[in-house]
């Protein structure tokens, strides 16, 4: 009856959509299964409190998943003459449903002092996409798929960045404290908690982004740091999931000496992670695919138009705009450009890193005969 309703191109279009959505749906289910089971390894420890008091919620949102995977999965069987995405869908959510589906228990390890955070991995993938798929979708800047080209890679770029945050911000912690372990105990840093958390929390956007700032244009400026930079600046579209494409070398800088401000200021646990929510959805924001314009707020915080001519690869806007969260700055240093009208198009401009996600980090390590940039 499906077959009268629909014409084949549309019930193809249908089937590919439903096939994707199956196999990611499945794939989050699985990991959020193992989630359950090993929550000790895998959970972020401050987030375990919040989620044993929604336990319900939690079980009742994987059961709904589940169901959906199953579901998008033998769509795609019905409507794809190829049926590996759809047997994929349903076979992963027959191991998530093996595994225990919504009613898993946990599986005691023992207390970590770190985990892997897969769960932050997870959570973001499902909220963001969620958020700002629709949003682009009401409010579109350009004509795009959803699945456009290398959101595949740009998917693998965020679970990297995102489901080892814990491991990272470990490894970024490490030589911060080694370095400026000398300043922990100083007294101004309890006059600094004393403020109300409003004003440390943009005292923190602050400080973090004059820092950035300085990263961020080195990065442009230092040949063999564009090399690893330029990874970020590869991608032809931009949308909510592009901005996670960056190589992990220049998270592990960014975030490092990003730290660095934090910890010798010594801001409260609650103005941080305040800070760490607003970059979650800033950072984000920023790229996706929508034709918001700030005509005021554009001039003092970064917005997607602000950081659109970042990554253009138009001549007017090349090195321009290395603010992450505050515009201002840029103009301060003489690098903002902000015309009444947007770029037209992204990407480097004389050379193009591979589309997969091993080709982009062992990119900067290989020899070049000259150091592309643009």
């Amino acid at each position: 009856m499906e077959s009268l309703v629909f014409s084949p191109a549309t019930q193809s279009d249908i089937g590919k959509r439903a096939g994707v959505l199956a196999g990611l749906l499945g794939v989050i289910c699985v990991l959020a299964e193992f989630c359950f089971l090993f929550p000790d390894l895998l959970v972020v420890r401050d987030a375990l409190p919040f989620y044993r008091a929604n336990i319900g919620a939690l079980r009742l949102t994987l059961h709904i998943l589940i169901i959906l995977t199953f579901v998008c999965g033998l769509v795609s069987v019905l409507y794809l003459r190829s049926k590996a995405h759809g047997v994929i869908g349903i076979a992963l959510a027959m191991v998530a449903t093996l595994l225990g589906g919504s009613e898993a228990e946990p599986i005691v390890t023992g207390s970590r002092r770190f985990s892997a955070g897969l769960d932050y991995f997870l959570l973001e993938l499902l909220i963001l996409g969620l958020l700002f798929i629709p949003m682009e979708r009401l409010w579109t800047l350009r004509e795009q798929k959803i699945f456009r080209l290398g959101w595949q890679t740009d998917l693998k770029h965020f679970f990297i960045s995102h489901a080892g945050v814990q491991l990272i911000s470990f490894a970024t912690l490490i030589p911060v404290q080694v370095f400026f372990a000398w300043v922990v105990k100083f007294d101004f840093q309890q006059l600094v908690q004393a403020q109300p958390v409003w004003l440390q929390f943009i005292e923190i956007l602050f400080f973090v982004d004059l820092v950035s700032y300085w990263v961020h244009r080195a990065f442009h400026q230092i040949p063999w740091l564009w090399k690893f930079h330029a990874i970020h600046h590869s991608s032809l579209h931009m949308d909510w999931l592009a901005g996670s494409r960056t190589h992990l070398v220049d998270v592990l800088v960014n975030r490092c000496l990003g730290f660095v401000p934090i910890f010798i200021l010594g801001f409260s646990p609650a103005a941080i992670y305040a800070y760490l929510v607003f970059v979650s959805f800033h950072a984000v924001y920023i790229h996706a695919n929508v034709n918001h314009r700030w005509p005021y707020l554009c001039h003092v915080i970064a917005t997607p138009e602000f950081h659109h001519w970042h990554h253009t690869s138009d001549e007017e806007g090349i090195d321009k705009n290395f603010a992450v969260f505050l515009a201002f700055i840029d103009r301060i240093f003489g690098t903002k450009h902000l015309p009444d009208y947007w770029p037209q198009r992204y990407g480097t401009t004389k050379f193009q890193p591979p589309e997969s996600w091993w080709g982009q980090f062992t990119y900067p390590f290989k020899r070049q005969d000259e150091t592309p940039y643009g």
